[in-house]
């Protein structure tokens, strides 16, 4: 737990400010927010979960304190288990940068194509071949269904007949895919095959914040992965490379709890994050 105020489940509607005990996160942002990085999650952080992947999207005023903020602070984007190009059609702005894949490509603003991280280095398919491998009976039996995302392949079962035996499947291919050498990482009923390459959304994040010369940053995020990004804001911090951090944590009753245990403060689902988003582009 960090030792920072932390805040239990606030829930405020978008056009709300933050709560008074957020305050002090946000004040050194408000600050100076050209110096500021603002970084957040897309999947149930910024766009609220639902059945079908394809169908998700960022609520109206939501992208339009997305699109204030990129106008005032150093860095705005998102860093999304999403393949980039899909994180910016769902988020709908062209003026932020995304982190695509959990780190494993970037779409800066301006490009028309995403650029695969350099230390994939011949291992893109390496998930692909793995999953290839894999009984499509059984999958279709069991409701899991196939997201290949190029470098990482994602196994959903949200919405099967038997979420639990979908789950429980789910979990002996993490241990074929790791017993394999690749990285299996399991987030909110969605088991992602990735190859074994040192790529995290904190390396994501800690590359985005060098890249300008900010001093703040804030994270929001929803799921285990976004843990590596409140890990890489305190190193960072504790390094001397940032003078102020803000990890919030933006809980459901799907969100794991080590996600609100590394976090400085926790908001209640899209909704309390957009109120955070407002009270930085007050």
């Amino acid at each position: 737990m960090s030792d920072s105020t932390t805040t239990h489940a606030w829930m405020t509607p978008v056009g709300s400010s933050a709560p008074p005990r957020l305050d002090d996160l946000l004040e050194p942002l408000l600050s100076d927010p050209g110096a500021g990085a603002i970084l957040t999650d897309v999947d149930g952080t910024i766009a609220p979960i639902v059945q079908d992947p394809a169908a998700a999207a960022v609520p109206d005023q939501t992208r339009e304190l997305l699109r204030s903020l990129a106008g005032r602070y150093g860095v705005v984007a998102c860093v999304s288990g999403r393949p980039a190009a899909d994180a910016r059609r769902i988020v709908g702005l062209d003026s932020i940068a995304y982190s695509g894949n959990h780190g494993y490509e970037l779409l800066l603003p301006g490009d028309s194509e995403a650029r695969p991280d350099p230390s994939l280095n011949g291992r893109e398919r390496d998930a692909a071949e793995f999953v290839a491998g894999l009984s499509a009976a059984e999958l279709e039996r069991a409701g899991i269904r196939v997201e290949d995302k190029g470098a990482i392949v994602a196994l959903h079962w949200r919405g099967s007949e038997n979420e639990a035996a979908a789950e429980s499947l789910a979990g002996e291919i993490a241990a074929d895919a790791e017993w394999g050498e690749l990285v299996a990482q399991r987030g909110r009923k969605v088991l992602e095959i990735r190859p074994n390459v040192a790529i995290n959304k904190g390396i994501a994040v800690a590359a985005m914040i060098a890249s300008k010369p900010v001093r703040t940053a804030l994270y929001g995020g929803d799921d285990r992965t976004d843990a590596d990004a409140f890990a890489a804001l305190r190193t960072l911090r504790d390094d001397g490379n940032l003078d102020a951090i803000a990890c919030v944590a933006v809980g459901s009753n799907e969100a794991p709890p080590e996600v609100s245990a590394g976090a400085d403060a926790t908001v209640e689902g899209p909704e309390g994050f957009a109120g955070v988003l407002r009270a930085l582009a007050a």
